[in-house]
């Protein structure tokens, strides 16, 4: 049985600002690239019998500069649909909508982005697991994709439900 090992893109303006950014596509910025290239010799020498990222840019690239090679885009390992909230910080939605959470109040829609529930992205997470479990029998997987995605990706992979049935579990550390 391999290993499956999950990286999270590099920063971005907006990751850095702390802005939801799901669909907008954005490049990664100067110290991004830095953080990537930062992965190569912690994964120098191992084997990946596939490598999965995301379909966006920034992590297209991060495995790129983390020389993995032979990635292959996923489409269910886009981050989540922020909807209405998408390039919004948590600060700013809390200006309006006090106590909100992402983990059991989910997105509003947006004009430009759908928005999707906690529920649909745990969905996504499950067939990624899916995907890849057969993988996992010949060998080591890894995944380059978004934070929330991450966080829901490796619960469902420790058997914990799908969001929001834990809030707690899914919450960032602080």
């Amino acid at each position: 049985m391999g290993d499956l090992l999950l990286a999270r893109h590099g920063e971005t303006e907006w990751s850095r600002a702390g802005r939801h950014t799901g669909g907008t596509d954005l490049p990664l910025t100067p110290a991004g690239e830095a953080q990537a290239r930062s992965l190569a010799p912690l994964l120098a020498g191992r084997a990946f019998g596939l490598v999965l990222t995301s379909p966006k840019a920034r992590a297209r690239r991060t495995a790129e500069l983390a020389g993995l090679t032979g990635a292959i885009p996923e489409p269910d390992l886009r981050e989540w649909d922020y909807g209405g909230y998408e390039g919004v910080t948590t600060a700013d939605i809390h200006r309006t909508r006090p106590g909100w959470d992402l983990w059991t109040d989910g997105v509003p829609p947006g004009r430009d982005f759908p928005g999707e529930s906690p529920r649909q992205v745990g969905d996504r997470a499950d067939r990624v697991l899916a995907r890849v479990s057969g993988a996992l029998d010949e060998g080591d997987v890894m995944l380059v994709a978004h934070g929330h995605l991450l966080r829901v990706l490796t619960a469902r992979r420790l058997g914990l439900p799908r969001p929001p049935a834990v809030s707690s579990v899914w919450r960032r550390a602080p």
